[in-house]
């Protein structure tokens, strides 16, 4: 059995806001009744001032996911449409007072159907020639939303990715995949512009061209994704550096450092050793 807060037990015995706005002004439909979770947002938006005057929804699901609905709609009404997209699906679930990890996709169906609703408000529709890639057959699940919301949560294992998007839930055989695409995510990406690496250095232009690579190569890359770096030494081919930030506690740092690494040789030189410090 599922450890629920007195909140979600509330929300979904007690739902507010269940229903379907008559002649909506956005509608948001995400989730598949064949994947087991489904949610119908529609929304109410006040022409004068740009606020939510009404959010209800329709859910077919567990527990979670009908609280978590109901949530976001009491969470967004009174809010202009650009303030109820800061709402994050970490914000639903800390309403509720925590979920369990695995549903933890019930607040993010949560988040896309806003998005949806948005989308249909402002009258966007996605482009035919950039259909998703579906990673996850099972339920449906693309390329790019695992990647979303991997950023989004600092997600770095497949049991984390299945928790809050079910990919990787049914036959596992998209978890090679899965595990491909967090790789690719924590790990550091080689750049277009590269910094030409001079034939001969002494050492000291060799300890400036390594500092310059972090601070504008390899730094801002891990700042995109809550993580640092400090580079802590340089002795000959020996590069010690300290993960910082959300780096610190990242089950992928081996794989970060060593993309560091790779960066290093390719661009100072090919014996470069880069070390945790």
């Amino acid at each position: 059995m599922w450890e629920y807060t007195k909140k979600v037990k509330d929300f979904f015995l007690h739902p507010r806001n269940v229903g379907e706005i008559e002649q909506p002004d956005a509608v948001g439909e995400v989730g598949s009744l064949l994947c087991g979770d489904a949610l119908k947002l529609t929304l109410r938006i006040d022409k004068e001032t740009g606020k939510i005057a009404d959010a209800k929804f329709q859910t077919f699901g567990c527990a979670s996911a009908i609280a978590s609905s109901s949530v976001l709609t009491e969470l967004i009404k009174g809010k202009t449409v650009d303030e109820a997209l800061k709402i994050t699906n970490q914000d639903i679930a800390e309403y509720l007072g925590g979920l369990p990890k695995e549903k933890m996709h019930c607040s993010v169906m949560g988040r896309e159907a806003l998005e949806a609703a948005v989308a249909n408000y402002r009258g966007e529709e996605k482009p035919a020639e950039k259909e998703e890639k579906i990673i996850c057959k099972c339920f449906e699940v693309s390329e790019e939303k695992i990647r979303r919301v991997a950023r989004e949560n600092h997600l770095t294992t497949v049991e984390e990715i299945t928790d809050y998007t079910k990919a990787g839930g049914g036959c596992g055989s998209c978890i090679p995949a899965i595990e491909a695409i967090l790789k690719d995510i924590w790990s550091v990406k080689p750049v277009c512009e590269v910094t030409a690496r001079p034939k001969k250095m002494t050492n000291l232009q060799r300890i400036a061209l390594i500092q310059d690579i972090i601070e504008k190569e390899i730094r801002p890359q891990l700042q995109t994704d809550g993580g640092d770096i400090e580079l802590i030494d340089v002795d000959g081919c020996r590069v010690t550096v300290s993960l910082r930030a959300m780096c610190v506690e990242c089950p992928m740092g081996d794989v970060t450092l060593k993309g560091i690494e790779d960066k290093l040789r390719e661009l100072v030189s090919e014996d470069i050793v880069v070390e945790a410090g």
